[in-house]
């Protein structure tokens, strides 16, 4: 787990690891906008838009990612890279590279109908790519919109980050 105190090299090279050898990815932004730091998913995948290869399919789930089930098994990925807001018990801001299996240890905040840990088993079996969550740890995740200044600067460090290690 990266914290905001921590050196930034160790989820960058957790990052740039998982991507080593990606030739088309899918990176999901999972929440709600009307639940504060929840949306930080889908606000990193709304900033990466001008920033990615053809080779890089980005979709704003927000609380229906198993919406988009056939059109990330239509891309053909070889990675797929999710990104929730999740109680981390870390700082806000904080972020892990976490194993689906691992999502009971690890529960993220769940405001959307389908479990995440089943939508990233099924596509796991059904693209044989590569799958990882990318968790956020939210500092407020009440009703109301607009994320929290930490979560903001997560999502800037996020958006410079991940196009250094995209196909």
């Amino acid at each position: 787990m990266i914290t905001p105190k921590k050196k930034t090299s160790d989820i960058e090279n957790n990052l740039k690891n998982w991507l080593s050898n990606a030739q088309r990815v899918v990176i999901a932004g999972v929440g709600n906008p009307l639940r504060r730091d929840d949306f930080v998913g889908v606000e990193v995948v709304g900033n990466l838009r001008d920033e990615v290869s053809q080779n890089v399919y980005l979709i704003q789930c927000e609380t229906v990612p198993e919406s988009f089930i056939q059109p990330i098994i239509d891309f053909k990925p070889s990675h797929i890279l999710v990104i929730d807001a999740g109680l981390l018990n870390s700082l806000p801001g904080s972020l892990k590279l976490v194993d689906p299996k691992e999502i009971i240890a690890t529960p993220a905040v769940s405001t959307h109908a389908l479990p995440l840990q089943i939508f990233c088993e099924y596509l796991a079996k059904t693209t044989n790519a590569k799958l990882t969550l990318l968790i956020i740890q939210p500092k407020e995740t009440s009703f109301g919109e607009g994320l929290t200044e930490e979560l903001q600067k997560t999502v800037k460090y996020l958006t410079s980050l991940l196009p250094k290690f995209l196909p």
